[in-house]
């Protein structure tokens, strides 16, 4: 039996994150939009204050965004180095399942 790796540990918690469609459209929005705050990526998805921050929480813990205080407000950008790391461990990880999947069948 395969010993769970620590990439596919990080893997993991980062597709957690992304699993939920209001955690996707917060993260396009913040492609969007330079350093939002809070109360800006409730525009984005029709969910309460409370509801947005827990989101934010979500990918702040997962390391998909940075959060920096400006003032009494706290900002939010993507952290594209992680997203980049997450999409590239995601290649590693799932095309060769696909591959192996196809030429199983053709067998």
């Amino acid at each position: 039996m395969n010993e769970i790796s620590p990439e596919d540990q990080q893997l993991a918690k980062a597709m957690r994150a992304l699993s939920h469609p209001a955690r996707l459209a917060i993260l396009r929005y913040l492609s969007d939009i330079s350093t939002p705050c809070c109360g800006d990526v409730m525009t984005c998805v029709e969910l309460a204050q409370s509801t947005v921050s827990q989101h934010l929480k979500v990918l702040l813990e997962a390391g998909l965004i940075e959060r920096r205080g400006q003032g009494t407000k706290n900002c939010y950008s993507i952290c594209t180095e992680r997203l980049s790391s997450v999409q590239s461990l995601f290649e590693r990880t799932v095309a060769p399942l696909t591959v192996k999947s196809v030429s199983q069948k053709s067998e």
